[in-house]
């Protein structure tokens, strides 16, 4: 079985949503002073949402690789000390004019540009890290430089959408875009090594500090992937046209009464098994060297599956499908070293997920948000909890707690059983009860967004399910946790044992 987690507490940020005069969070000044806010609260954990590169939508859980880092998070301010990159050149560029949101649509049309200035500059050749580097990431690196190259030079499109030669890979189409584009392939590695070097100096940085990250991965791959290109036997796709046959998404649920569509392509897991998981293997294993604990997002998906017709408008017309299971796990046992994991185990009661949490030791998830549903014996309510969970107030798809404890948006026997059970007598103390009621249970981690920590409203919602447009933007202003808030969660921290 494995080592649970430390008792402690911890914040969801993303790195997105850190501060920055870029339009975007990055690893530079913002994320070193989030760790020692981190470290003053006397918090144990940070955790972030994925950090692959971004597509259409934003989303990072439907990311151009599964391997590779976002080049949105690297930190320009650190490409200037190292004479990579001029101030003036960095401050010619717009970089939206709202603090509190993400400028998705200036970071793309100006970061890229910059980068490029900075690779035609750099010696990175030279440098001995980037051979080690270059060694580590041996699994993925090369085809991924090449895919983004190729997508680029495609004008964005999705690589379906290829000519048919190097859409099938053919070997000669590969060697031709290979020297073609041996220019920009060169790019996107520098890209790659720029990211982990700021990353793995980042994380060490938090280690020192008696910070552990939590990283998070989404179980699928995007289908305008490198991973599906490279590797589109491992996928549920047609033979002749390499579009999917079925693809992943949920029933309907309390999110959406016509269910979730995600889109993504299905594993043919009988095909993983025959490689013994090597792609599997290989993706924890880079996961261990960016995280200290591992979350797989939707780990029901490992045990039992949804699978919805490719071409279906939603998710009423799928159909549940056998996962791998304890098969999968025990290949992620053989390379996750002292990573440790947490599963995402959220949804439908499947009594197999419970089995194999069990078995694997694996921590499973607790909402607060999910708990008064008049219930006495519903599995959020903290006198529910085991020792080995993860209590959140909510997550990424949820409302913020400001927004979800709103008297109007709750029945009046809900709004009676929150006070009865957390002791509340006013709309204004809800907040703070939540947080103290968590902190106080026996779950081994609690983690609350840092929306939360900071009271704000559904505004700052970091993602609504079965929306696109408006989700992934939230980012908090410079100076917006400040010592107040440090003290009130190092008490929390004092008062219930999880230092």
């Amino acid at each position: 079985m494995k080592t649970m987690l430390d008792r402690g507490a911890g914040i969801l940020m993303p790195v997105s949503s850190l501060p920055s005069p870029y339009g975007i969070g990055t690893f530079g000044k913002a994320a070193y002073e989030f760790v020692d806010f981190l470290k003053k609260a006397r918090q144990k954990y940070w955790q972030v949402l994925p950090v692959g590169p971004t597509s259409y939508g934003d989303s990072p859980y439907q990311s151009f690789s599964a391997f590779a880092g976002n080049p949105y998070f690297i930190d320009l301010d650190t490409l200037a000390e190292e004479g990579l990159l001029t101030r003036e050149e960095i401050n010619a560029c717009y970089w939206g004019c709202d603090e509190t949101q993400v400028a998705y649509d200036a970071v793309f049309w100006y970061r890229f540009p910059l980068l490029k200035k900075a690779h035609a500059r750099s010696e990175f050749h030279e440098e001995e890290g980037y051979e080690k580097f270059c060694m580590e990431s041996w699994y993925w690196l090369n085809d991924y430089a090449l895919y983004m190259a190729l997508k680029f030079h495609f004008d964005n499109q999705e690589w379906l959408a290829w000519p048919e030669d190097i859409r099938f890979r053919k070997r000669d189409a590969v060697e031709r875009y290979k020297e073609e584009l041996k220019e920009e392939i060169d790019f996107w590695k520098f890209l790659q090594y720029k990211f982990f070097q700021q990353w793995k100096k980042l994380r060490a940085y938090a280690n020192s500090q008696g910070i552990s990250i939590i990283g998070d991965i989404p179980i699928y791959v995007a289908l305008d992937s490198a991973d599906v290109w490279n590797h589109p036997e491992l996928f549920l796709l047609d033979e002749e046209s390499l579009t999917p046959l079925k693809v992943a998404g949920v029933p309907p649920d309390a999110f959406s009464e016509t269910g979730q569509l995600w889109g993504n392509p299905l594993y043919r897991w009988d095909v993983q098994e025959k490689t013994d998981f090597a792609w599997w293997k290989e993706r924890m294993k880079a996961s261990g060297r960016l995280y200290d604990v591992v979350r797989i997002d939707h780990f029901i998906g490992v045990v039992q599956y949804y699978a919805i017709p490719a071409g279906a408008e939603d998710g009423r017309t799928g159909e549940w499908l056998k996962g791998p299971g304890k098969k999968l796990t025990d290949a992620i046992g053989q390379v996750i070293g002292d990573t440790k994991i947490i599963a995402e185990d959220l949804g439908i009661f499947v009594p197999e997920v419970k089995a194999l949490l069990e078995e694997t030791g694996y921590p499973g998830m607790k909402i607060i948000e999910f708990a008064f549903s008049g219930d006495r014996f519903n599995e959020h309510l903290p006198h529910m909890y085991t020792p080995n969970s993860v209590v959140y107030g909510g997550t990424h798809d949820n409302e913020t707690l400001v927004g979800y404890f709103k008297p109007e948006e709750r029945q009046w026997w809900e709004l009676q059983y929150i006070a009865d059970y957390m002791g509340v007598s006013h709309q204004d103390q809800v907040v703070d009860r939540v947080m103290f009621t968590a902190y106080g249970s026996v779950a081994s981690v609690v983690i609350f967004q840092a929306q939360d920590v900071l009271k704000l409203d559904n505004w700052a919602r970091m993602n609504t399910p079965g929306t696109v447009g408006s989700n992934w933007r939230w980012r908090m202003r410079p100076g917006e946790l400040n010592q107040g808030h440090a003290d009130h969660l190092a008490w929390l921290v004092d008062t219930f044992g999880r230092f």
